[in-house]
């Protein structure tokens, strides 16, 4: 069996781009027999390539991110950033990811020196901890024994997250007896290095994994129905405080409203002790068809 560490340190080395010249980076999937690439990699490496372009000194706040096409898990994908502006307080970058000339994904994302101000934010709402739950194998488990092709996604496979949801049962099953909020426990398998930008990459990856399902819950659904299609279209992301993608982090969700063939759905996650650290909304295609 992989060690927790093992998967940790490969799924950082993925993070990690290789520089190609001033503004252009390669990245890979990982996940190579994958049908796509998971969207949220795609979103974690952008961060990365954005923040190689910015002074040390500043801090990523908020991220817009668009979905263009499913990305080739064989291909190597070419990150190019745009310098859009750097000004006395805040940087902003676009980022292109594109693979077989074609761009797969667009990203701006803005960063700020820091500063002092007021505060307030909402309350973690009360949940069990995640010493109270079943262990992360559980529902991975019974997940892969409802829907077996589930351990073929990239992210199944890597690992590098522990995930406990908080409800009875995983949000990904669907099915009745869901929370209307669910929220999961979340943390990477080891120790990472003491380094703000390489958590934000790490969050940025795992704000993707659940969130499209709050809005299938509902309805009874999930992702991995044979008869539903389901993909990210576009996805925000802000960053209030700093944490560590290495201690326990609650994400909590909800969907306000789903029409068209699209859900929308918002997040919040908190550290441990109740900081509110990042908030997250994202639009997503549900449609209904065939059984394949």
């Amino acid at each position: 069996m992989t060690a927790p560490t093992d998967h940790v340190s490969a799924f950082l080395d993925i993070l990690d781009l290789e520089t190609l010249e001033i503004n252009l980076f390669r990245g890979r999937s990982g996940a190579p027999e994958a049908r796509r690439v998971f969207g949220g990699l795609v979103v974690g490496q952008a961060v990365v390539a954005a923040r190689r372009t910015v002074p040390e000194d500043r801090v990523a706040h908020s991220l817009h991110a668009y979905f263009l096409l499913g990305g080739d898990p064989a291909a190597p994908i070419i990150y190019d950033v745009d310098r859009i502006r750097d000004g006395r307080s805040f940087n902003t970058r676009r980022v292109v990811a594109i693979q077989h000339g074609r761009a797969i994904f667009s990203m701006s994302i803005s960063y700020q020196a820091p500063e002092d101000g007021l505060d307030h934010q909402m309350a973690m709402p009360d949940v069990p901890m995640p010493e109270e739950l079943p262990s992360d194998e559980v529902w991975r488990e019974r997940l892969i024994a409802r829907y077996p092709h589930a351990s073929s996604r990239d992210w199944m496979a890597m690992r590098p997250l522990e995930l406990k949801p908080t409800g009875l049962d995983s949000p990904y099953l669907g099915g009745s007896g869901q929370p209307a909020q669910p929220a999961i426990w979340m943390r990477m398998r080891g120790a990472m290095p003491d380094d703000l930008p390489t958590h934000q990459a790490v969050l940025a990856y795992a704000s993707d994994l659940s969130l499209l399902q709050a809005a299938l819950l509902p309805h009874g659904k999930s992702v991995f129905d044979r008869d539903m299609q389901c993909a990210s279209l576009d996805h925000a992301l802000w960053f209030h405080q700093p944490f560590r993608a290495d201690e326990w982090l609650l994400y909590v969700q909800e969907s306000p409203i789903a029409h068209a063939t699209r859900g929308f759905c918002r997040g919040s996650v908190f550290t441990r002790d109740g900081r509110l650290v990042a908030s997250v909304a994202q639009e997503g295609l549900m449609r209904q068809i065939e059984p394949v």
